[in-house]
């Protein structure tokens, strides 16, 4: 069944399937946590720590009084483990038989190991089993040269992340963010299938799974999904069309290549809160940044990628939303020894700005210092000067 929306009707259906049509969707406390998890099927884990790490972030976006303990406590209750789709993130423990194609490709495509290699990794794996979980610190300098940067691992992390990878080893996180390495069968629930899929199984679940979060979405933005397996998406998707699970979209007065949805969005009725989302580069509605411009005529890109020289808005940008609206980016820093959120730059988007709405913002970024430990805010520079002065004002 092909269904045609207006844009303004796409935009609903994509903020809700990314659990933004309300600060709330999920509910509040842990469990909404895992709901949100489970829903969004994946929440991408980054390094980034200028402001609070991409995961947190993601969460704490949906998830009012958010606590970043509930996300160890939920791994350490084997209801979510960590591996990689298109990256890596948090995934729901009951989709866990489908990272197994996922660990054997990399396994298959890694480069032949040295007889040397091999058996650290044996020794690696003899050990954990002996002792127990383990940490890379907690093995032994192994390093013959000088490290070139910051990739450069020592042989023994090296030997740890494939045995993660091909699924020999499972991770959990420290508080620090430090990896934890453990063997499958002590942290895996008992129940858990571990069978591997078929290729028809797994490419419908990546294509259910793409779409339930995406809510609207080309057969290259569900392949994405699958980039690191030999996948039959393509054929499987049309078997699903046929059998009415899937719906193929167009979008009045606008271009795209196919699109697709799920049924239960062919007549759900949306509305949008008018809550503030301040959100991670790295949310899931942040991915595909052409989705941004061609639905949300919002041109963004994360420039912590780009030059410094060639940056307009900043290393570390945020995105903010409201309703079906980009209003704002903010590049910002958490000062934790200060216990300062610096906003380097405020840049708001050609839109009229009401009183409330400026408000709101306002009480956004104080909800955001607070998650970021950060007692006071410092604004230093907006393309607005009125609102910069209000802003300012509000802040003192």
């Amino acid at each position: 069944m092909d269904v045609t929306l207006t844009k303004s009707q796409a935009r609903k259906i994509i903020l809700h399937a990314a659990g933004l049509s309300k600060r709330a969707q999920f509910g509040k406390g842990k469990e909404a946590v895992y709901k949100a998890i489970e829903h969004l099927g994946f929440v991408q884990v980054d390094t980034n720590y200028i402001v609070e790490r991409a995961h947190h972030h993601t969460l704490a976006a949906r998830i009012p009084d958010y606590k970043a303990e509930w996300l160890e406590e939920l791994q350490a209750d084997g209801r979510i483990f960590e591996f990689w789709t298109f990256a890596a993130g948090y995934i729901p423990i009951h989709d866990y038989r489908f990272s197994l194609p996922v660990k054997a490709s990399f396994q298959s495509r890694r480069k032949a190991l040295t007889q040397a290699e091999i058996n650290l990794m044996r020794k690696i794996l003899d050990r954990i089993s002996r002792e127990g979980p383990l940490m890379a610190r907690d093995f032994e300098n192994d390093r013959t040269t000088k490290s070139s940067g910051w990739w450069d691992w020592r042989p023994s992390k090296v030997a740890l992340e494939r045995l993660y990878l091909d699924g020999s080893l499972i991770t959990s996180r420290k508080e620090n963010f430090q990896k934890v390495y453990d063997l499958p069968e002590n942290i895996l629930p008992a129940d858990i299938d571990t069978s591997m899929p078929t290729d028809a199984e797994f490419a419908r679940h990546v294509i259910k799974r793409t779409l339930n979060v995406l809510g609207i979405a080309s057969l290259k933005e569900i392949a994405f999904s699958a980039r690191y397996v030999d996948h039959s998406i393509k054929t499987e998707i049309q078997k699903l069309i046929d059998e009415g699970e899937v719906y193929t979209v167009s979008i009045s007065d606008m271009k795209t290549s196919q699109l697709y949805m799920l049924p239960e969005y062919k007549k759900k009725k949306i509305t949008l809160s008018e809550d503030i989302f301040i959100l991670s580069p790295f949310d899931i509605i942040n991915v595909h940044r052409h989705r941004l411009r061609d639905f949300f005529d919002f041109d963004y890109q994360v420039e912590c990628f780009v030059p410094r020289a060639k940056r307009k808005y900043g290393y570390f940008s945020l995105p903010i939303l409201t309703g079906d609206t980009f209003i704002a980016r903010m590049d910002s820093k958490a000062d934790r020894k200060q216990r300062t959120l610096i906003i380097h730059n405020l840049h708001f988007e050609s839109i009229k700005l009401t009183k409330a709405m400026i408000t709101k913002v306002c009480d956004a970024i104080e909800a955001f210092a607070k998650f970021n430990q950060c007692e006071n805010i410092i604004l230093e520079k907006c393309n607005d000067k009125a609102v910069m002065k209000v802003i300012q004002n509000n802040f003192k």
